[in-house]
């Protein structure tokens, strides 16, 4: 029997899971580290912090498992996407990483912009300039942290910097390449035009590889930290949202994923490159070689449900600590209570700003129709309502585009909620289902590291061998109809306080 390790690097803690290679999880083990906001709409996290989680997590798989380290056939990488990392020529980190949901970069997005061209932008990478991508954070350190970028010789994402301290590679993949900003999406490789319009030196950045191709194997020294065998061959991984896909079996077309995480995602997988011309939603290439994704990320959907517990929820925590209960379920039974459309109370779920489809980093958290009346069971509801509407938002335009799925998965944390998956089924007028896995990203790189290892002979023959789905939750036509006016009503407000927010940013 083979066995496969999947690394997810999330933005709230890093999870490292053994597989048979029939997609079993053996052993699993999750480490959290902290996330840095040295101003308002800034996300940091230290590199160090990954690594000292990969190395915990992998010795504790290895140890609870019991398999024999020489049974391990590949290793694969998910990580959050986007984030800048910053290496000396000896491979030291220069600066925290630069997030995912940072905002800081918009002077630098209109500065892309400006320098290639909106419409040619879109052409090349598939999406206009965005706060969150790595382009515009890579000129935001050039101007305001100038020694400090002239010391940096390479230029990688997060999961290519476990890759690195693992194999001593510098590589990354296509699915996360994508979300940098600086990737001919169409061609599947580094846009050379690009990077002579931003001044952008090539040789910073990493070698692009298909996702399932191996990139290095494991040191000696890495072994010795980690209790893998040297030798292990590691594979190009991918994004969060291209290895959950392949996690979850979306890698067909008709296949789509929502992801509650941090933050929030729909992911369709296509055959052909299909962009959207407003840039609403991104079009990246996919973790399977010569497919491409569309997908939509909202910034703070479980990220909001999080900030509502830590504030308000206390009491909650500490049921569930006693009961020894995951204090989302005790909420969970809290907001069902409350009826359809939390008392006129409705959500906007900007707390980090917003991506999909609003394009706004000056974007900020609303509660509208706040009354005396209200709970913070209401605002509990409310909450889990509007990052639906704005899952719905971006489902609409997929819609529109002509990538509109006949099948959707729910994955991430907010999936484990059967009250959340009922409210997606109810609001997207469609069913929808779980795998009988729920390791997504992790199952998903660890099926590319099998592709990449010869357990498997392709991406599509190995989800199929070990992607398995429960019972779908159909919609109730009813409360789709109640629903309705209610996300009509969400989505006439964000136009009616554009402006409002851009005043608030500059005060």
């Amino acid at each position: 029997m083979n066995y496969l390790i999947g690394i997810d690097l999330g933005t709230s803690g890093t999870k490292t899971v053994l597989f048979n290679e029939n997609g079993e999880a053996i052993a699993s083990a999750t480490q959290e580290y902290p996330l840095y906001q040295p101003q308002n709409g800034w996300a940091e996290q230290d590199p160090a912090d990954w690594w000292n989680a990969v190395v915990s997590t992998l010795q504790a798989v290895i140890v609870k498992s019991g398999v024999a380290v020489e049974a391990i056939a590949g290793i694969g990488i998910s990580g959050q996407m986007h984030g800048l990392v910053m290496l000396d020529q000896e491979g030291n980190v220069l600066r925290k990483s630069i997030l995912w949901c940072d905002g800081r970069t918009g002077e630098e997005c209109r500065e892309i912009t400006e320098r290639v061209g909106r419409d040619r932008l879109i052409q090349i990478t598939a999406n206009p300039a965005l706060t969150g991508f790595t382009a515009s954070k890579i000129l935001w350190v050039r101007k305001h942290e100038p020694e400090l970028y002239a010391r940096c010789r390479h230029i990688l994402l997060p999961k290519d910097y476990i890759r690195y301290q693992l194999t001593g590679v510098f590589a990354t993949d296509v699915s996360d390449a994508s979300g940098m900003n600086l990737m001919d999406i169409p061609k599947r490789c580094w846009s050379e035009e690009l990077l002579k319009s931003l001044e952008i030196d090539p040789a910073l950045l990493a070698p692009v590889y298909e996702s399932c191709a191996v990139t290095g194997t494991v040191t000696k020294a890495a072994a010795k930290l980690t209790g893998l065998a040297a030798g292990i061959p590691v594979a190009g991984g991918a994004g969060d949202n291209a290895a959950a896909a392949v996690g979850t079996g979306v890698v067909e077309e008709g296949k789509a994923f929502t992801t509650i995480g941090t933050s929030g995602v729909i992911f369709a997988h296509s055959n052909q490159v299909t962009i959207d011309p407003q840039g609403r939603v991104h079009t990246f290439c996919a973790a399977v070689p010569g497919a491409w994704t569309v997908m939509s990320c909202t910034l703070a959907a479980g990220l909001s449900l999080k900030w509502l517990r830590d504030q308000f929820f206390r009491e909650e925590i500490n049921t569930a600590q006693g009961m020894g209960v995951d204090p989302y379920m005790l909420m969970d039974q809290q907001a069902a209570r409350v009826p359809l459309g939390a008392n006129r109370l409705l959500y906007l779920p900007y707390l980090m700003g917003e991506r999909s489809p609003l394009l706004d980093e000056n974007s900020r958290g609303v509660f509208f129709g706040l009354s005396a009346i209200h709970s913070k069971y209401d605002m509990l509801r409310a909450v889990m309502e509007g990052v639906v509407y704005s899952q719905r938002d971006c489902l609409d335009v997929l819609r529109g585009m002509g990538v509109a799925p006949n099948q959707m998965l729910a994955c991430g944390g907010g999936s484990r909620s059967a009250f959340w998956r009922q409210m997606l089924a109810d609001v997207y007028g469609c069913p929808v289902q779980t795998t009988v896995s729920s390791e997504g990203p992790a199952l998903g790189v660890a099926i590319l590291a099998g592709v990449g290892a010869g357990v498997y002979p392709s991406v599509e023959e190995a989800c199929r061998r070990v992607i398995r789905t429960n019972p779908p939750q159909q919609p109730d036509a009813e409360k789709s109809r109640q629903y309705e006016p209610f996300y009509q009503l969400y989505r006439s407000l964000y136009p009616a306080l554009k402006e409002n927010f851009y005043k608030l940013s500059k005060l």
